[in-house]
């Protein structure tokens, strides 16, 4: 590359650490990290700290409220966003507002009024906003997505796709800030937004319209008390029912999950382990959407955050046959350490039915690493775009593709809230 890039990161939660360590380590050759801002300033310190002790670097720290002060002093070209989700379009507006340009992790945002000042900035600024959809660099989904592309099953009429979340990774969002409408807009805009955004890029086609239904069915006090847990408290650290409980999440235990939340408790109060069966939980842990396209496809789709694997199954039904695919993913507790959603080859397949025909079984591209060996791809294509230049499917997403894929989510939202389908054009009237 011929210049060196300058990164700042908003946000040092798990999330942040892997680009962190891509700037600091593989890509350092052309990036350089300029600093770390976070609302909590021991845990932009434990960065720091990272940094020092395994690159050999000094990484200034600030506290949220002086990332305008970061930007001012540290001069990034672009900042990282990777704070809760209802932080994003502050933090994101406000760097386009002072000349930078934005990476942000899904979602872009949680709601359609943040959704359409995103757009507004982004219209006004001409700064260049990107989503990282790590999952559309997931061999497998790319192989999916170069099957449609070259017409394997004809014109997509319909497609059937169910996500489970299992009882590990899918728990998680129900002790974390995840938990609460207001921080995360539910699962589906925080996590079904890479479902989402994969339908859309598949199909090459934007939502339409979206029937929404959901509740919360399983992480309910009822649950608690059907395994015998009767004297469970806030939260799993000095839980009475800490030996019993099956969601038991002991941070003391781990020492990346101890030191990145346990120890910096005091700086902020935020507690990692929050019982999964708490009254304070107001997202759904099932839901099911009717979705029709911009080409006049239907979708149906579930998601179940307490099922017994990992992963998903989606059916592409076509003018000339249909595909199967299915997807297992590893468990996992998110920044416990371990590698995120690895894929299981095992539970791993791609299937075509073509009409008049016997049908056959693709060999699956081969896929390692995190979120189905889509995070280093994704991460070479940031720091080292020469590499992908080309871009020949189509993973790299901007601002669009961002609103895009949260609409089908907010649209769903609304649509419980109603009880009818909600046209999403007109949530986002920024969108042009």
């Amino acid at each position: 590359m011929d210049t060196v890039k300058r990164y700042a990161i908003v946000g040092a939660g798990g999330r942040h650490e892997m680009y962190r360590d891509a700037i600091l380590g593989e890509y350092a050759a052309g990036a350089l990290l300029t600093g770390v801002c976070d609302n909590n300033i021991g845990r932009a310190q434990l960065s720091a700290t990272w940094a020092r002790e395994q690159y050999g670097q000094e990484i200034p720290v600030y506290d949220a409220d002086h990332f305008d002060v970061m930007i001012r002093e540290t001069a990034p070209d672009i900042v990282i966003v990777t704070t809760k989700d209802s932080l994003h379009d502050r933090y994101i507006c406000r760097a386009m507002e002072l000349g930078c340009d934005v990476i942000t992790e899904k979602p872009m945002t949680i709601d359609a009024e943040r959704c359409n000042a995103i757009l507004e900035v982004q219209r006004r600024t001409g700064r260049q906003l990107r989503v990282t959809f790590n999952y559309r660099y997931s061999p497998p989904r790319t192989q999916v997505k170069q099957l449609l592309m070259n017409g394997v099953v004809g014109a997509i009429e319909s497609v059937d796709f169910h996500w489970m979340l299992d009882t590990s990774h899918g728990a998680d969002y129900f002790r974390r800030w995840h938990r609460n409408k207001e921080n995360s807009g539910g699962l589906l805009v925080h996590k079904a937004t890479h479902h989402f955004d994969l339908v859309n890029w598949w199909l090459d086609a934007v939502p339409e319209t979206v029937y929404g239904t959901g509740r919360r069915a399983f992480y309910v006090p009822q649950t608690a008390r059907r395994l015998g847990l009767e004297h469970c408290s806030e939260r799993c650290h000095n839980c009475p029912e800490s030996a019993s409980c099956p969601f038991y999440l002991s941070l003391k235990d781990n020492a990346h999950l101890r030191a990145l939340y346990l120890e910096q408790e005091p700086h902020d109060h935020y507690y990692r382990d929050r019982c999964v069966f708490s009254e304070a939980i107001d997202i759904e842990d099932s839901m099911a959407l009717a979705v029709v396209y911009s080409n006049g496809a239907r979708m149906s789709y579930s998601l179940n955050a307490f099922m017994p694997w990992e992963g998903y199954t989606i059916a592409f039904n076509g003018s000339q046959g249909r595909l199967e695919h299915k997807c297992e993913e590893s468990v996992y507790i998110n920044a416990d350490g371990s590698v995120p959603g690895a894929l299981k080859r095992e539970g791993t397949y791609i299937r075509v039915y073509p009409h008049f025909a016997p049908a056959y079984e693709e060999p699956v591209w081969e896929a390692i690493g995190g979120h189905g060996g889509g995070d280093e791809l994704l991460l070479q294509d940031i720091f080292d775009p020469d590499a992908n230049r080309d871009d020949q499917y189509g993973c790299r997403a901007d601002h669009r593709q961002g609103a895009w894929s949260i609409l089908t989510g907010i649209a769903a939202n609304v649509s419980m809230q109603r009880g009818e389908p909600v046209a999403t054009r007109p949530l986002a009237p920024a969108l042009r």
